[in-house]
Formats: structure tokens, sequence, C-alpha cells
């Protein structure tokens, strides 16, 4: 398969001068160009865990975001979160083609209150709702089983509100390293990290 070759030339070019201090803030006038022009799409994330010295990376969606980190929701009995126990260490990578720009964050993943996650699960549509308590996330199974599984609990919480199962909340990722990459002609990509320090964040480009 012979591979296109794209040449990025939308963005004049990204300098220190341009950055802001706080890469969180950076984060959000980037992710604000991004919602503009891909709105449904803006806050997926891939996020890449390790197990036995192996990565393993997927596709989740940011939800909240504050001056703290990065949070998303998951089950907290799934492979994912197994991961995570095992090692706390993991990376987010937001990339968004049409504005031709990507954004690496590292960092440690703790979850958040019991707080946070019920009021976040209560604005979950109540089909994702019963999902949660449906699925058994990462663990062998069938349409027909799953489907049986969305009947009984859709019966149990008829005419309730659904509870958040114990098994399901959110991580969130405490950053320690961001770097912005902005796309430029001829791959002379402009690259830019922000490194955690005692006394804030230590910015410095690298080289493409």
């Amino acid at each position: 398969m012979e591979a296109k070759r794209l040449d990025y030339q939308k963005n004049e070019g990204l300098d220190i001068t341009n950055l802001i201090p706080d890469p969180f803030e950076q984060f959000k006038l980037w992710f604000g160009f991004a919602v503009q022009t891909d709105a449904h799409n803006a806050n997926a994330m891939a996020l890449s865990t390790v197990h036995n010295n192996r990565p393993s990376s997927r596709i989740v969606l940011l939800k909240e975001l504050d001056a703290t980190g990065f949070t998303f929701y998951t089950n907290y009995s799934s492979a994912k979160s197994k991961q995570i126990a095992e090692n706390k260490y993991a990376a987010l990578l937001f990339f968004w083609k049409e504005n031709e720009r990507q954004i690496r964050i590292e960092g440690v993943l703790e979850k958040v209150s019991e707080t946070a996650s019920n009021e976040y699960f209560k604005t979950r549509p109540r089909e994702s709702q019963i999902g949660a308590w449906a699925s058994p996330q990462s663990e062998t199974t069938s349409r027909e089983d799953l489907e049986k599984r969305v009947a009984e609990f859709s019966a149990k919480f008829e005419g309730k509100d659904v509870p958040r199962p114990q098994h399901w909340g959110g991580f969130r990722l405490v950053p320690e390293k961001f770097e912005f990459w902005q796309g430029r002609a001829g791959r002379l990509h402009d690259r830019f990290v922000y490194n955690k320090e005692n006394t804030g964040w230590n910015i410095f480009r690298i080289a493409p």
C-alpha cells in the first residue's frame, strides 16, 4: 500500500513567545480551536497504560478538565483499570487533524472522589447508565448475554433513578509533562515541551 504524503501548511508556525506559561491554559486555547473545527471529536484522546512492560492504548473521552488534571470515566473492573492499579503512570494523546496539531501529556492517574463520580453519572443518558451496570467490561461475553443483562437491569430500575454502580467511576491524569506539536511544511514541525518543576513549568523547544 502506498501511503499518501501530507505537507502541513495551515499554520504559520509556533514560537515560545506565542505560548502561555501555564500548559493548562495553552491546552484550553488549542482545545477551543479544535471544538470549533470538530465539536463531536475534539475531546477524544488516546489513553496509554502499561501492563507487564507492554503498552496498551485505547480511545477514551475527556469529560472534565481543571487545574489538577484531565478526567475520564470507566469501569473500575475493566482491563485498563487493572493496568492502572498495577502502574499509575500513563499518557494521553490528542490529535486534531484539521488543525494540524497534537498534544501529548504524561503523568500519574488517580481516582476521582465518589462525589465527583456520582455527579457525573447523573448527567449520563439513561441508556449509558444501564450499560454501566450491564456490561462486564473487557470480559468474554456474547451479544445475546449482553442484551439479556441490559433487559434485566432495565427492568430492575424501571421507574427509578439509576444509581452509580460501585465498579464505575472516574480517573484523573495529573500531568507532569506536556508536549505541544504543530505541523509545519517540510516535516520541520514545531514541538514545545512543558516539564513540571517545583517552581512551575519549564518550557523548551525540541527537534521535530
